[in-house]
């Protein structure tokens, strides 16, 4: 199984993309800007779509990609998401407003893209890859990802601020070999990282505290201006876990 890195960033310009990972060919874990590098032959066989909350940098994709590929594909597109997140993109995305309801095109029988709910702790099987829906804490209802190989996993925290729930559940994950861990903002900015629901490095390193395995840890959702400086805040204060540094283009093999 292996994991293609689209977007890890806390915003665009550049070379910088919004959150986005490929998993195989036909799995997408969030939706953010980095989907759009995919060319079109690659867009067209992802069939499933895991999102870890409504913010529009891990949405901003999604309704193109619909647009782009839904009347090429012979099946739907499967968009699985909380029942809260699904409400919101229903309602605000999804509204013949902001965009097309893809779940009447061309028809509610026959409709190009289809809405799956997922639950915290109730794993979705795909070909022998276990996806399941983790507890975290962010300002609109959200969840990380444990992706299971079966010969390994790895975790992907989404967008969150401390959250003991989150912790328990992966120090439960015996075969744990990566963490994808979100820090937004540099210690400068901890009131805003706090009232938004995110981490800067000092939050950063007390949730890795309670940490009871040794994964290899990657960052992510750097914001762009802050990238060397929050980078640097976090080899000073959780520098015992060796954090590096999520990369576009990064892929992992699990």
């Amino acid at each position: 199984m292996k994991l293609r890195v689209l977007g890890c960033s806390g915003g665009i310009g550049g070379n910088f993309r919004t959150t986005s990972f490929l998993l195989d060919h036909d799995i997408l874990i969030d939706a953010g800007t980095g989907l759009g590098d995919l060319s079109l032959a690659e867009m067209s066989v992802i069939d499933h779509v895991f999102i870890t909350h409504s913010h529009l940098d891990h949405i901003a994709c999604l309704p193109l990609l619909v647009d782009s590929v839904g009347l090429m594909r012979d099946k739907p597109l499967l968009i699985h998401a909380t029942a809260e997140t699904l409400v919101i993109l229903q309602q605000h995305i999804f509204n013949w407003e902001t965009w097309p309801d893809f779940a009447e095109i061309p028809n509610m029988h026959q409709a190009v893209m289809r809405y799956e709910e997922i639950r915290l702790g109730e794993s979705v099987e795909l070909g022998g890859r276990k996806l399941t829906p983790l507890p975290v804490n962010h300002i609109v209802p959200a969840v990380g990802f444990q992706i299971d190989s079966g010969k390994a996993s790895l975790v992907f925290s989404g967008d969150t601020t401390t959250c003991d729930a989150l912790w328990q559940a992966v120090n439960r994950i015996r075969n744990l070999r990566y963490l994808i861990v979100e820090t937004a903002f540099s210690d400068a900015d901890k009131k805003l990282a706090i009232l938004s629901k995110h981490l800067c490095p000092s939050l950063l390193a007390e949730e890795l505290s309670k940490l009871q395995l040794r994964p290899e840890i990657f960052i992510t959702h750097l914001k762009p201006g802050e990238v060397e400086l929050t980078m640097r805040q976090i080899m000073e204060r959780a520098k015992e876990f060796s954090p590096q540094m999520l990369q576009n283009g990064q892929e992992f093999e699990f």
